[in-house]
């Protein structure tokens, strides 16, 4: 593979190669991985079950870039030409709005290539009716199928039958007014719970306790399907947190012995020995208040200053006739005992929260009763305790919707998989989801357990590896489909080499395992998939390179680096619309991904803005934190600013030196010499004067 050819900023000085030029050439094909023949995919296989095989229950594993909604709507557009259903019969779910929505658009696609390429009379007029009754499918969310049930059912789900689904930020007022409600109360009377919560440290600009404790209401409503007590073990508060005061007090006693005081170790268990002594003296004049010091614990041990991982000079000696190595054992030995005891803290607090914060989950539900709306919680509960409890009601939309298809399957929650089980159920009577088995045929799930979010919305990989086990149980088959449509085939050979070997599947099911990308494009051979890009030129003092260095140099490095590919390198991308004809790279083609928007405050993307205009390369800026801070913005306002207050100075000579009108220090001096204090409303006559 040939070496790029950086631009010139962009070299190292003093003649030394990056090597991580042509990082790309160094990673292979992993062994194993299959690769696209002539004849076919490396997943054609699993591709024409997918099309074909429609009386199996399918759980489909797709990576980004496979085609899985692709496969998804082929099946629908399947089940359509044989006559196996019609689009009135048929649910398709996924997770948004405008997914929804695009996948409506791709299905009215597919049944119109099909049909026109259909030679079969009664097939194409089973498509042709498809296309006209369209707008009659069920796909949509989840959400929006429960909506359409609870307004066919009302009076058996027990609400209003004009309900209205509350937006989020509806359903996040209403909770506000709640949570005000009941913290009012909460203040004049506190619970242990809430009394412990409003002592404890919180971060500065943290919202301190009544934003943890809002918070925690909201986690509580989220999570109301699951209202049984929490339980709370025995467990001895008072004397556990004396236990940890006196083992603090054991290591703040070796301070005294150290015979290095420059020693990290020494500086730690002096900061341990001065947090001992401020208890003490509070206590001698104040007594023993339980609620402060584990707050206090919490904060000295449980916020992991990392002074507690200190383990100081290389030497055998502490002092004292202790041995260094005794003493730091001790000390590991202390902080984890003393970390178990506050964790037990934790869920002792979080139990009385729970029963304390329960009325909040009671005021809410009270003002969405008041308002007649539903919260999305409300759509999955409401339709879940109508199929769980009304047998006919179940087998009337068993019998109505034969088939399912769930598309971002990782993105469920267990409400969600409750309700699709019950919905296709073979057998009429079984209401555990742990025991459905769903008919033959009727289930087609896609996901990508590697995409799921971590507890986002209630979803969680671990309930989707449940979900798949559980199938499989039931005689449902596994598919992958691992042929990339996207990318180059070089580039996946990187991303598989970065990952396969670190991304293996856990026995719980908390992570997934990597499924190798197995390639489809042809190789271009003339340019590299990935680009290490290396540091300008050499920093740091005795030729030692810092992070902060680094970091600091990259918007210049990054917008050159764009500057290049745009205007010289003469690179092509390929494009969806003519992929056949590539086209050179553009800035359009172009897209800097950031792994946060703001570090200490300040915004991460303002440097790479500012070194993309200087080098005049068009951008769009999505997510930034920093609009209100841009120099445009900035300009408009202080121009603004001076209009509607002629009086303030700042503001005036701010817009003047800004760049509408570019006036410079030296004629501002000069004006305020010449003719005095600039009001924008004085007048001046032809000879300067007033």
């Amino acid at each position: 593979m040939p070496l790029v050819r950086l631009p010139a900023s962009l070299r190292a000085r003093r003649g030394t190669p990056y090597p991580a030029q042509a990082s790309a050439g160094r990673f292979a094909a992993p062994e194993g991985v299959p690769v696209t023949r002539p004849g076919g995919l490396a997943d054609q296989e699993a591709r024409d079950a997918i099309r074909h095989d429609l009386d199996d229950t399918l759980f489909v594993e797709a990576a980004a870039g496979t085609g899985k909604t692709t496969a998804l709507t082929d099946r629908i557009v399947e089940v359509l030409r044989r006559g196996l259903g019609t689009l009135e019969d048929i649910v398709a779910v996924t997770f948004t709005e405008k997914a929804a929505g695009e996948m409506k658009l791709r299905l009215r696609a597919a049944i119109e290539e099909a049909r026109q390429d259909e030679e079969d009379g009664g097939a194409r007029d089973r498509l042709s009716r498809a296309l006209g009754h369209l707008e009659l499918a069920h796909i949509g969310t989840i959400h929006g199928f429960c909506a359409d049930l609870l307004r066919e059912r009302p009076i058996e789900a027990g609400v209003d039958p004009a309900f209205r689904v509350a937006a989020e930020d509806e359903a996040g007022r209403l909770l506000d007014g709640a949570f005000e409600g009941w913290f009012e109360g909460a203040l004049a009377d506190p619970g242990p719970g809430v009394r412990r919560a409003l002592r404890r440290h919180y971060r500065r600009n943290s919202g301190g306790p009544r934003a943890a404790l809002r918070a925690a209401a909201g986690s509580l409503v989220d999570q109301r399907d699951f209202d049984a007590p929490w339980s709370r073990p025995e467990w001895d508060r008072e004397a556990e947190l004396d236990r940890a005061l006196d083992l603090l007090r054991e290591l703040a006693a070796f301070a005294p012995l150290a015979s290095r005081p420059d020693d990290f170790l020494t500086k730690n268990l002096r900061h341990i020995e001065r947090g001992v002594r401020e208890i003490e003296r509070r206590e001698r004049t104040r007594g023993r208040d339980h609620d402060y010091l584990e707050a206090w614990l919490r904060s000295f041990v449980g916020a992991r200053w990392r002074g507690w991982f200190w383990r100081g000079f290389r030497s055998r000696d502490f002092g004292g006739g202790l041995a260094k190595a005794d003493v730091l054992a001790r000390r590991d030995a202390v902080r984890r005992e003393v970390e178990e005891i506050l964790q037990t803290a934790d869920a002792d607090l979080a139990a009385h929260l729970r029963d304390e914060l329960w009325p909040v989950t009671e005021r809410y539900e009270r003002a969405k009763r008041r308002d007649g709306c539903l919260d999305f919680v409300d759509l999955l509960l409401r339709a879940r305790d109508l199929l769980r409890e009304g047998a006919e009601i179940r087998a009337h939309y068993r019998q109505r919707f034969t088939r399912f298809f769930v598309d971002e399957f990782q993105d469920t929650d267990p409400l969600q998989v409750e309700i699709l089980l019950l919905l296709c159920g073979g057998d009429p009577e079984e209401t555990r989801p742990e025991r459905i088995v769903p008919a033959s045929g009727k289930l087609f799930v896609v996901g990508d357990p590697k995409q799921s979010i971590y507890r986002f919305r209630r979803a969680d990989v671990m309930l989707y590896e449940r979900t798949k086990r559980r199938l499989e149980d039931a005689n449902a088959r596994v598919l992958h489909l691992s042929t990339s449509f996207r990318s180059q085939p070089r580039l996946q050979a990187a991303v598989n080499g970065a990952f396969e070997a670190r991304m293996t599947a856990s026995e719980d099911g908390s992570q997934a395992a990597y499924v190798p990308l197995a390639p489809f494009r042809a190789d271009t051979g003339s340019q590299p998939a990935v680009i290490a890009l290396p540091v300008p030129k050499p920093y740091g003092r005795f030729g030692k390179v810092r992070g902060i260095e680094i970091e600091e140099s990259l918007p210049a490095a990054v917008g050159e680096m764009v500057r290049w590919l745009v205007r010289e390198s003469g690179w092509v991308v390929t494009e969806r619309e003519c992929p056949e004809d590539p086209v050179p790279v553009e800035a359009r083609h172009i897209c800097l991904l950031f792994r946060r928007f703001q570090k200490w405050g300040e915004d991460v993307t303002r440097p790479y803005v500012r070194a993309l205009e200087a080098r005049a390369i068009p951008h769009v800026l999505v997510g930034g934190r920093s609009y209100h801070d841009r120099e445009e913005v900035l300009a408009v306002r202080n121009a603004l600013t001076a209009i509607e207050w002629p009086d303030d100075r700042l503001a005036v000579y701010a817009a003047l030196r800004g760049p509408l009108f570019s006036l410079g220090d030296r004629a501002l001096f000069e004006f305020g010499v010449d003719v005095g204090p600039l009001h924008p409303l004085a007048g001046w006559g032809s000879d300067g004067g007033r």
